[in-house]
């Protein structure tokens, strides 16, 4: 059985995704919020998960609300940590703690666009398509091996919502999956990259427009 730890800011939508999706050999240790007012932590506790916060605003640096967190986190004994909307920007010295065992879901096709407002930067630049990438996490924001991704054509005309939209749907698909992929032993980095021999159609998903 695999320990897992997830982290989230608000609701936690790819949270809920993950715990719904039922892994085997994948127990949901705790779910940590950096907002005591992240809604996903009232919708793990109905389901008896662990919850806990650490509020980021109680600290005078990153350094320290890192150190904070990385405690409350090895307390579950992780084998896993999934940041499922996040919104913190980690200190190196927490990435390494965790390296090869912390995944994250990043709403554009990596490496194009790290950061925010990605769907309107990718309408703004015309793309014919965006998407999603699960990534294990690096010192480098929105960096580290991919292992898989989710492609959506761009349409005329799509809005930012919209396309988050149609994104979102494949998020819930992907990360689950990725999850289940790290407990099953099929996720190995290579050279920098995620080699997945058993499961190569995995990493990509791209639906009909």
């Amino acid at each position: 059985m695999k320990n897992i730890v997830i982290l989230i800011s608000g609701r936690g939508s790819n949270m809920q995704a993950i715990v719904e999706a039922n892994i085997p050999a994948a127990r949901i240790a705790a779910v940590v919020a950096n907002r005591p007012d992240a809604a996903g932590l009232a919708w793990a506790a109905a389901r008896g998960i662990a919850t806990a916060v650490v509020d980021h605003k109680q600290f005078a640096s990153r350094e320290a609300f890192d150190a904070q967190l990385a405690q409350v986190i090895d307390g579950y004994q992780p084998d896993l940590v999934v940041l499922a909307g996040f919104m913190r920007i980690l200190t190196a010295d927490f990435t390494r703690r965790y390296e090869g065992r912390m995944l994250n879901i990043h709403p554009s096709l990596l490496p194009a666009f790290p950061g925010l407002h990605t769907h309107a930067r990718a309408l703004e630049m015309g793309c014919k398509v965006a998407g999603c990438t699960v990534h294990f996490v690096t010192a480098e924001l929105d960096h580290g091996p991919i292992v898989a991704q989710g492609v959506v054509t761009l349409q005329d005309n799509d809005t930012p919502d919209s396309v988050a939209g149609r994104v979102l749907q494949l998020e819930h698909q992907l990360y689950p999956d990725a999850v289940r992929r790290f407990v099953a032993g099929e996720l190995k980095i290579v050279d920098g990259k995620v080699a997945s021999p058993a499961q190569p159609a995995a990493s990509l998903l791209a639906p009909a427009p």
